[in-house]
């Protein structure tokens, strides 16, 4: 890991292995607990683009061993990540503007979503064990027990080529960071 992403700097990656053009889709990645939704909903609300939560695609089978505290295999999470690379896609070929929170914990996943095309910016929202587990003391997933956590973390992969933010950041903090770094790669709000 550089010392720009070890000091939690929210440039790292910034532009290192993408094209430039213009941002249409930002994917928001980290493990559970890490703020992938509360501040995806917030960037796609202040943005005036759609959110959309990964976790809502998963199939049947893979919520059910989550749910069970079975952590999933890369066979489980493939079929899940080649519809969000399916649907992610489309958005990109009709000029959707839309956030997505998604683990993508490993690099894998990350080439079958596509991140590091022209007009995708990925963040990571990054924190310590300790802060995200204080984290998920005090929530309910509908589905995904804080004893996942561990699991997520050793499946971890920290993307080279992203935005990277700290999580000890107030949301609405970070949402300014992703905004002021992405403005260079043609990410405005809308007018009015």
């Amino acid at each position: 890991m550089g010392t720009r992403q070890a000091l939690g700097d929210p440039l790292v990656g910034r532009g290192t292995t993408r094209s430039a053009g213009t941002v249409t889709a930002i994917v928001v990645m980290g493990v559970c607990g890490s703020g992938k939704t509360t501040v995806g909903e917030r960037l796609a609300r202040e943005l005036g683009w759609s959110f959309r939560d990964a976790d809502d695609y998963h199939p049947a089978s893979n919520v059910a061993k989550m749910a069970a505290g079975i952590p999933l295999s890369d066979a489980d999470r493939r079929p899940w990540l080649e519809e969000l690379r399916r649907l992610l896609d489309g958005w990109l070929e009709r000029g959707e503007k839309v956030v997505l929170a998604c683990s993508a914990l490993k690099a894998v996943y990350r080439q079958i979503l596509g991140t590091e095309r022209p007009g995708v910016l990925l963040v990571y929202l990054r924190g310590s064990r300790e802060l995200i587990a204080r984290r998920l003391a005090k929530r309910r997933h509908r589905y995904m027990p804080a004893s996942l956590l561990d699991s997520q973390f050793a499946a971890l992969e920290e993307p080279d080529a992203a935005l990277t933010v700290d999580i000890e950041l107030p949301p609405a903090q970070i949402v300014r960071r992703i905004r002021a770094a992405a403005s260079g790669r043609g990410l405005r709000a809308p007018a009015g």
